[in-house]
């Protein structure tokens, strides 16, 4: 599933591939987001962990867990 994270004063959002549920990321974002001095800590699919202080995150968009493509595609 891909995941968007927004940071505050930052150019551009971070955008990774997880391998975690929904419900997982929601759980891992308001955990960090409980406390101001708090870490949102995730890792992507590809085994490389992000760390981003809570204070920093300005949003986070989850989006629904991608379907395996088969075939080729014309773009």
């Amino acid at each position: 599933m891909e995941v968007k994270i927004g940071v505050a004063e930052g150019t551009r959002e971070l955008t990774l591939n997880s391998g975690q549920s929904q419900e997982e990321v929601e759980k891992l974002v308001s955990d960090a987001l409980a406390t101001t001095d708090g870490h949102l800590r995730i890792d992507d699919d590809k085994g490389r962990r992000y760390i981003v202080p809570a204070a920093k995150v300005a949003y986070v968009e989850i989006g629904a867990p991608e379907t395996h493509r088969v075939g080729f595609g014309v773009g």
